[in-house]
């Protein structure tokens, strides 16, 4: 194994390599697929140091039972370099247990690869459109929108670490009835701030005083040009120029929390650009689209004033759908489905892969949109990969009470008060500390605690510590390491490098499921055993990261710190969350 190559992938390839003496022996098919194999730590560490479940996986191919061809995969690992045993476990799992040299050199590793380790090819440069976030431009972002954002950004980052080439987007719905009420309110506000009593907010306006200072801005900036004009004259200009200012108030807002997209998609342009009309085409062209009558609404009494309709229908049934969906309107405008279907054709021709973070209210639209792509996909002569994250609305708690949120009432928890109130870091760390499926309640004191049970204070204490422990050292003018003294590093330490070691693993993992949450756990996991390897220190002197009488295994010690505070900061840059100094 060489200074850059990790560890897990050293002995994936040792075993590849097992496999591959066994098809030239005839015990494996020419035809072998080594796909499903893993290579993983055993879930009880006195097993040993890696576990595969090769035997398992290709029993079948070799025609015998998983133990039998585990012993033969064994004999092969056991001559492997740094392989000390391969034991045989329960129904086929083959344990090995590892040189102590191969951790030491792990270690290495880490050093020597930096800020890479744990960069990955699996992506292979494959393009991947993540499109998150995509609230409608009618005011500043509230917590609502939090979730969904740092969840895509989390993840576009992890993918971009795995090899993958991402594109970060976001779809601007202004196309749609809401963008009217927001440029009849702003005009509200421009009149207001041109001098006229507007009394109270009209009821299905905004009243939030965002708009206050889009209305001051537009007034100084048109005059009273607008003022008593008829709405058929103001209401295109005020679309225009309101949702551009909020987008403006959007981006802030996502800056604060670190949040950058590289395209923004207007629903309003995909119109003008004719790409719903061209999506139609191509699918009447290809029998994914014809005129029919909707059913009437099943499981009750069709209203009154119902009537059956003929609609430019999608084949969605033909994917899986429970019925046929309409692409546009009796009146001709396009169903918010139709464009949607336009968009992701837009997005397909650009992308390899598509992934959309949703908010778990949207779950209703998932089977239609994917059997969309699904027949999209028809058109480029493969599938297109296409993923929906849903993600569920986070509770925000104050004094054990609910803080409520509404747009229209205009009294919502915006992000930027969250980040003013307890910091970007904080706010981005604790949305990763659940499966996005899972609901999460945001508590405005726990999420500060200086505690073990704050996941994000508990981590960035563990890099602050490592820190303080390097600085002092410093001071006392510690040396690095020879291989002698990394030699000294005993079976605690041993411990501390095989978590760390795990992270190459757990980023392709957390990849390969779209998960960037895994690596918010495995961080909790790791920063639990460098404070558990710290606490041995308090009793016993000897156990400290800096030995007083031992400069070698003091400095062997310094270095395993410097290692595993590289391994916090790369895992919290997946997360956008910062790997403090000092605390």
């Amino acid at each position: 194994m060489t200074d850059t190559q990790t560890l897990y992938a050293a002995y994936s390839g040792i075993i590849d390599t097992a496999l591959g003496a066994l098809v030239s022996e005839g015990v494996l098919p020419d035809d072998a697929s080594f796909k499903n194999v893993t290579l993983e730590p055993p879930r009880d560490a006195s097993h040993g140091d890696l576990a595969t479940n090769a035997a398992m996986v290709l029993a079948k191919q070799a025609k015998t039972n998983p133990r039998t061809l585990a012993e033969q995969i064994a004999e092969k690992l056991t001559a492997a370099d740094g392989v000390v045993s391969a034991d045989i476990a329960g129904p086929g799992f083959i344990n090995l247990r590892l040189e102590p040299a191969a951790w030491l050199n792990e270690l290495q590793a880490i050093t020597a690869l930096g800020d890479d380790y744990g960069r990955s090819t699996i992506g292979a440069g494959t393009t991947v459109n993540v499109e998150y976030v995509s609230a409608n431009p009618t005011g500043p972002m509230h917590m609502g929108h939090c979730r969904g954002a740092v969840v895509g950004d989390a993840l576009s980052s992890l993918l971009e670490l795995a090899g993958h080439d991402v594109t970060r987007e976001y779809y601007i719905n202004d196309a749609g009835g809401q963008v009217d009420v927001l440029a009849r309110s702003v005009h509200l506000r421009y009149r207001e701030a041109l001098g006229a009593d507007i009394g109270a907010i009209p009821e299905g306006l905004y009243p939030g005083d965002y708009l206050v200072p889009v209305g001051k801005a537009l007034a100084s900036e048109l005059g009273d040009k607008f003022a008593d004009a008829p709405e058929d004259e103001w209401l295109p200009v005020f679309r225009a120029q309101a949702v551009t200012e909020m987008m403006e108030v959007i981006k802030g807002d996502l800056a604060l929390l670190g949040i950058h997209h590289e395209v923004f998609s207007s629903e309003a342009a995909l119109h003008q650009a004719g790409k719903p009309d061209e999506a139609e085409k191509w699918l009447r062209e290809n029998g994914f689209v014809y005129d029919g009558v909707l059913e009437a609404p099943k499981g009750k009494a069709p209203p009154e004033d119902w009537e059956p309709v003929e609609l430019p229908l999608f084949r969605s049934t033909q994917f899986g759908d429970d019925q046929d969906r309409p692409i546009k309107k009796s009146n001709g405008a396009w169903t918010y489905f139709g464009a949607d279907l336009a968009y992701h054709m837009q997005k397909a021709e650009k992308a390899d892969e598509l992934i959309d973070i949703w908010g778990a209210d949207h779950a209703g639209t998932v089977k239609r949109i994917k059997a969309a792509v699904a027949a999209l996909s028809q058109g480029k002569g493969k599938p297109t990969p296409f993923d929906v994250k849903l993600v569920q609305m986070v509770q925000l708690m104050r004094g054990g009470e609910p803080v409520k949120m509404s747009k229209r009432s205009g009294n919502f928890i915006t992000i930027a008060d969250m980040i003013d109130e307890v910091g970007k870091d904080v706010v981005r760390f604790t949305m990763l500390t659940r499966k996005p499926e899972a609901q999460m309640e945001f508590d405005f004191a726990k999420v500060v605690e200086a505690s073990k049970d704050n996941p994000v204070w508990y981590v960035q204490y563990a890099h602050a510590r490592i820190q303080s422990t390097v600085r002092k050292a410093s001071e006392e003018e510690s040396v690095s390491p020879s291989d002698e003294a990394l030699g000294q590093l005993g079976d605690e330490e041993l411990t501390l490098i095989r978590r760390a070691a795990q992270f190459p693993r757990e980023v392709e993992a957390a990849a390969k499921a779209r998960e960037p949450h895994r690596i918010a756990f495995y961080l909790y996991d790791l920063a639990t055993d460098l404070n558990a390897f710290y606490s041995l220190g308090n009793t016993a002197l000897e156990k400290r990261f800096i030995v007083k009488h031992d400069k070698g295994l003091s400095a062997a010690r310094l270095f395993l710190a410097d290692a595993i505070g590289q391994v916090l900061r790369n895992g919290l840059r997946v997360l956008g969350v910062e790997a403090v100094d000092r605390m």
